[in-house]
């Protein structure tokens, strides 16, 4: 059974086409972040046609937005505006006439870490995206817990300090703190300067302050790390653990593990492993 899984971004629109645990093809198109929605569809629907010649049964999609599951609505799409209320699920199965997935990517990114990566060997999982932004997934017991209305794991957008967790603890915190990119900061650490060391010192503090909360709210066995700023782990790491062992729950914290992912092609993988949780859930009824 072939099942395409895309990672639908302001960016990119990524896709690539799964059989059993291959990835067998995958594809790519720029995402039109400030056209109109049928402009937008229509590079979703390009990406998508490069596998006509192929068997494609089922299509699993990650979108960075709120999503009503069941409908396969997606709402307030980030960095594409024109995507305010699109019942993505019925465009797609009407489209292609294949069963439709969509859920939130940060759900995806810990679904993908459960079924393909370093999430295999654990029931309860928290995924944090550490890009732009500060996005989280949970797995409880196996299985994804999204919430009423799937917004479970938005540990971002908690108040923080004088903000909230995603000014401190993403990307965007290096702008928003030095008035500077993340990427200039990660290059002058690399190279030895000590100012911008320093500076992921306490993006190393901060992010430990959204893992504690996360850690009181859901208690997860290993938290997994993925996103840009993940490939930065190395110069934030120490700091992070040396802020996180004042946890008031100290045995807990002794079994806890903070992994970063080694997936590539994590969006698409995500997105096909809505299928994997969707089957297991059914076999369990």
């Amino acid at each position: 059974m072939g099942v395409l899984g895309i990672d639908f971004g302001g960016t990119q629109i990524r896709a690539g086409l799964v059989t059993g645990d291959r990835l067998m093809k995958t594809a790519l198109e720029l995402t039109p972040s400030t056209a109109s929605e049928p402009e937008v569809l229509k590079a979703l629907f390009s990406v998508i046609d490069q596998f006509k010649e192929h068997q494609v049964d089922r299509i699993g999609i990650g979108v960075p937005s709120v999503v009503d599951v069941k409908a396969g609505i997606v709402y307030d799409v980030q960095n594409i505006p024109s995507l305010k209320e699109v019942p993505l699920k019925a465009h797609l199965e009407s489209k292609y006439g294949v069963p439709v997935l969509v859920n939130n990517d940060a759900n995806c990114f810990v679904l993908g870490e459960k079924y393909f990566g370093k999430g295999k060997a654990y029931e309860n999982i928290v995924g944090l995206t550490l890009g732009t932004g500060l996005g989280g997934g949970v797995i409880i017991h196996d299985r994804l817990y999204m919430g009423a209305n799937c917004g479970a794991g938005e540990f971002g957008m908690v108040a923080y300090l004088k903000h909230n967790y995603e000014y401190y603890a993403s990307g965007q915190s290096f702008e928003n703190l030095y008035r500077t990119t993340g990427t200039t900061v990660y290059e002058k650490a690399r190279s030895g300067d000590p100012v911008a060391q320093d500076r992921f010192t306490q993006f190393g503090y901060y992010l430990a302050e959204a893992i504690k909360m996360v850690l009181y709210t859901y208690d997860p066995q290993v938290i997994i790390f993925g996103g840009s700023v993940k490939k930065a782990f190395d110069l934030f790491e120490k700091p992070m653990w040396e802020r996180l062992h004042k946890f008031a729950y100290t045995h807990s914290l002794k079994k806890l593990k903070i992994v970063v992912s080694e997936l590539d092609h994590s969006g698409i993988l995500g997105a096909v492993a809505l299928w994997h949780d969707f089957d297991r859930i059914e076999e369990m009824r």
